[in-house]
């Protein structure tokens, strides 16, 4: 018999059978892992099985290739946090899609598991967030070999003005090295290089037009370079969703203009 206990991330949520649901969690030690949870569909249950809750997991099975039977404990549902702000919820989703969508499964996340109970943790705390997303979908990219360097210009290796990425290679370059080649780089916004660029007093219009960038081009390597490496499947529709939120064709909120 296999048997062993984590704390996890909720990623996504499947009914099975007439009362039971198979949860795909995130756990440091574990990845990406998947078990039935038996009354999961169930009114005790169901409510804690949401996207994103915190929870404490005990999986067994006689095997260990098998799916095996999850039973869970809630620690903190993070969506329940999130309901009365549509950018924050989408973002929460967009983060579970993602981590279910490219992580292979159960080979070891602990950096990825600490980063993203972090990051849902800053998102229900109701502060900043823009910085910590687009930090946590590099890390993605970094922890599936799809690292972007931001440290320095690709062409001339300096380390101040860099305002542009190759979309080719993921590294930084300055607009003065790009010369004409400019147009072809994606931008690099102060959030995407330092999630604490931008200051707390920032105009909301500022702060949503430099996630809209960060998105695009973090958005653009998800979709070009990981997708492709995991047999060109679409990216989630909640990714999509969480950029749609920011597009310039919409206001304060999200809200369509």
């Amino acid at each position: 018999m296999m048997d062993w206990e984590a704390e996890g991330i909720a990623l996504r949520i499947r009914p099975h059978g007439e009362s039971a649901a198979i949860l795909t969690a995130l756990t440091a030690d574990r990845g990406v892992h998947a078990g039935v949870v038996r009354g999961g569909a169930g009114r005790r249950l169901a409510p804690v099985l949401q996207p994103g809750a915190h929870l404490h997991l005990h999986w067994r099975a006689r095997l260990n290739d098998h799916l095996g039977a999850y039973t869970v404990e809630p620690l903190r549902a993070h969506a329940a946090a999130l309901m009365a702000d549509p950018d924050r919820l989408a973002a929460l989703s967009a983060v579970c899609a993602l981590a279910a969508f490219a992580l292979p499964e159960r080979e070891p996340q602990p950096r990825l598991f600490a980063a993203t109970l972090g990051l849902l943790a800053r998102l229900a705390a109701g502060g900043p967030w823009f910085g910590a997303y687009l930090a946590w979908e590099r890390l993605l990219l970094e922890e599936t070999g799809y690292g972007l360097d931001l440290t320095r210009c690709a062409l001339s290796g300096a380390t101040e003005g860099l305002t542009l990425i190759s979309p080719r290679t993921g590294r930084a370059v300055t607009a003065a090295a790009a010369g004409a080649y400019a147009a072809r780089l994606l931008p690099l916004p102060r959030l995407l290089a330092d999630p604490d660029a931008m200051p707390a007093d920032a105009a909301p219009d500022d702060a949503r037009a430099e996630m809209a960038q960060g998105l695009a081009t973090t958005g653009h390597f998800l979709a070009r370079v990981l997708a492709p490496a995991l047999g060109d499947r679409p990216l989630p529709n909640a990714r999509a969703h969480l950029a749609a939120r920011f597009s310039p064709s919409r206001g304060p909120g999200g809200r369509a203009t």
